[in-house]
């Protein structure tokens, strides 16, 4: 897919840093993320279970529960204010109406005591205050429709276990996008559906994105997804982006060796022998409480050197909107600067 250069940044991460504090130290679930969304277009955070992908999109929505998480550092600018400066009073008129978020099952998400139409009407009144009921009825039908839910008329009056659990992340994209959101957040959306309706799912998503010109932010660990879905990908480890490139520079020129780990890992039908093992990356993800500071992939890397070990990678820019952390793209000066500031450091403690 193709970058929309002329399209507007409708929210733009700075270096944000979210924090867990718990008696066994201080978790660093994301540490300096930074990336930004235009109108229309679609951005993956992919990464594995505990990379900090949905850790960085709760601090967006500032739901990260306090204590023991705490938004210690970095802006989220949204219509030239940092939303993280922002009251909570001030913060609700944007939760849900110009940002919202489409969570990993929707069964949970949904109140299973209220009806469907009780909990549409009642998302869009609290942010349209001159909407009547009526109205806003009339719209969540719509919208029900829109999302392909047949007879939306009768089945807005069912309660959630009424619905398929494709149908209940359809009603969850619906009320998500019954305020005209201009950034949504899918979490994972397709983690608890079958293979086809996961499709149809993640091609509501697109057709939506398109028509309404909504900003997705899409969370997955699926590089399949992403490959057919974004148009910008965030590789996560360890609470940090450790590559960021557009979709088709991503998969033509993988440079993070955890990347490529998980290019690889991906089965392919044009190569896959019959008996032959599927690649998979060794070793387990960090821990993240008091990590070293150093790159955290290099006991799991097959490319790792002493400066790995010693001190965290430098961002280096490969050109097209093409970033690393990685050391095997420093200059030989930067590796040593590295190492004898980290022998300095070494020995003064």
């Amino acid at each position: 897919m193709s970058m929309k250069p002329n399209a507007k940044t409708v929210l733009d991460v700075k270096d944000l840093q979210t924090y867990f504090k718990t008696d066994a130290g201080i978790v660093k679930a994301v540490d300096g993320v930074s990336f930004s969304v235009r109108e229309g277009e679609t951005i993956g955070i992919v990464g594995e279970s505990g990379s900090g992908k949905s850790v960085t999109n709760l601090s967006l929505m500032r739901l990260i529960p306090s204590p023991p998480g705490k938004i210690v550092g970095g802006e989220v600018i949204f219509e030239g204010k940092d939303i993280l400066k922002l009251s909570e009073k001030q913060m609700r008129s944007i939760r849900g109406k110009k940002i919202s978020m489409i969570f990993q099952d929707p069964m949970t998400s949904l109140n299973p005591f209220l009806k469907i139409s009780t909990q549409m009407v009642e998302t869009i009144r609290l942010h349209e205050k001159d909407v009547s009921k009526q109205e806003a009825l009339e719209r969540s039908i719509d919208m029900l429709k829109l999302v392909g839910i047949p007879s939306a008329e009768k089945r807005i009056q069912n309660y959630p276990h009424q619905f398929s659990g494709g149908m209940r992340q359809r009603v969850m994209i619906a009320q998500a996008l019954s305020c005209n959101a201009e950034v949504l957040i899918a979490d994972e959306p397709t983690t608890a559906l079958d293979v086809t309706i996961q499709a149809q799912i993640l091609e509501l998503i697109a057709k939506l994105s398109n028509q309404m010109g909504t900003a997705v932010i899409l969370i997955t660990h699926d590089l399949g997804v992403v490959a057919g879905m974004c148009d910008q990908v965030c590789v996560m480890y360890a609470g940090r982006i450790v590559e960021k490139a557009t979709t088709d520079e991503l998969y033509a020129r993988p440079s993070h060796p955890y990347t490529e780990g998980l290019i690889k890992s991906v089965p392919r039908m044009d190569t896959t022998k019959k008996g032959n093992r599927l690649f998979s990356i060794e070793g387990q993800p960090p821990n993240v409480i008091d990590l070293p500071p150093c790159c955290p992939f290099h006991p799991r890397c097959h490319k790792a050197m002493e400066v790995c070990r010693q001190a965290y990678p430098l961002v280096k820019d490969l050109g097209k909107g093409h970033e690393v952390a990685c050391w095997l793209f420093a200059e030989e000066s930067e590796k040593q600067r590295a190492l004898n500031e980290a022998n300095i450091k070494e020995k003064a403690e």
